[in-house]
């Protein structure tokens, strides 16, 4: 008898389709299982919720302890967990600042000045309006509003951007332990933000006041983020009753100030005391005494993304 082989054709396919589907499925759970381990992902098993410490299941919706959603962070939390308390913010900080001291210096242009400590390695004044810095002329003559988010990521020179980013080394992670890493982005820019806009304000609409100085000069640098760090942890000491926080915070803010005292005109002090007052007010807000929340992360990459952009706008407007 002969058989016609169109007939066996349509009973041969569902054969040849599921072949087809099982090595589609294989190779994606090989590429899966690449990824996987590459990046340190489990699927499987307990990890520790990024908020709270606590140990959960690696799928879990919510956490049991403090409420966070997704606490493993789709099987992600212990590569996130390796980065640190702060997840990657501190040395964020310390190389995007060092990137863009150095473009400013590479603009600079052979302007670089080279004489005396404070002075040493500093961009011209041109370079830094161009990447970000700023003042009450360019922000109410010139319209440049978002270089008080920008000038927090600039320095003046080799001493400052050491200096600032030597206290970055310590401060953040410190705040990171005690608010959590996205609360710890909040409350550093918060501070830089409150601290520029304060020395802005100032300087545009108030008088010169002895020590203090005026405010109306071209601005930058890290401090007023720092100054908000340490107004957090004085809010910390406050809230959770610890006094060696609260200590280690006074002494500081008051070396601080009297630093800026003894050094006016170098040190801007407008925006090291409104930095103090916009990390403590946000601290106040965040409260480090409640487990760290998921819209508290959506806040904190939007700070990041902002404070790049700003600076991008910064050389993007002043080029145009």
């Amino acid at each position: 008898m002969r058989v016609d082989a169109g007939f066996l054709q349509p009973l041969q396919q569902p054969d040849a389709v599921n072949h087809a589907r099982r090595a589609r499925h294989s190779d994606d759970q090989s590429h899966t299982g690449i990824i996987d381990r590459m990046f340190g992902r489990k699927r499987t098993g307990s990890v520790i919720c990024t908020s709270c410490g606590v140990l959960v299941g690696v799928n879990d919706d919510k956490c049991y302890n403090c409420g966070r959603r997704n606490p493993g962070l789709w099987g992600f939390a212990p590569l996130l967990r390796a980065l640190g308390n702060d997840l990657g913010f501190v040395p964020f900080v310390m190389s995007t600042c060092a990137i863009i001291y150095v473009l400013t210096l590479i603009f600079s242009r052979g302007g670089i000045n080279q004489g005396g400590i404070f002075g040493l390695l500093a961009p011209t004044g041109l370079a830094l309006v161009l990447f970000g810095g700023t003042s009450p002329q360019l922000v109410f003559d010139y319209g440049r509003w978002w270089t008080i988010i920008s000038a927090s990521w600039l320095h003046g020179g080799l001493l400052h951007i050491g200096m600032n980013m030597y206290a970055m080394s310590f401060l953040g992670p410190a705040v990171a332990e005690m608010y959590g890493p996205a609360r710890l982005v909040i409350i550093y820019t918060a501070g830089g933000i409150a601290g520029f806009a304060l020395s802005v304000f100032w300087g545009a609409f108030m008088p010169a006041i002895p020590l203090m100085g005026s405010g109306r000069n071209l601005t930058i640098g890290a401090s007023a983020c720092l100054t908000g760090l340490l107004g957090a942890i004085y809010y910390y000491g406050h809230r959770g009753g610890s006094s060696m926080a609260r200590s280690y915070a006074m002494n500081s803010i008051l070396m601080i100030l009297l630093q800026g005292f003894l050094l006016q005109g170098i040190i801007n002090n407008w925006a090291h005391v409104g930095g103090l007052a916009g990390g403590y007010v946000a601290a106040r807000f965040l409260d480090p005494l409640k487990p760290e929340r998921t819209d508290h992360v959506v806040i904190a990459l939007i700070c990041i993304a902002v404070s790049i952009l700003s600076v991008i706008v910064s050389v993007v407007t002043a080029l145009a």
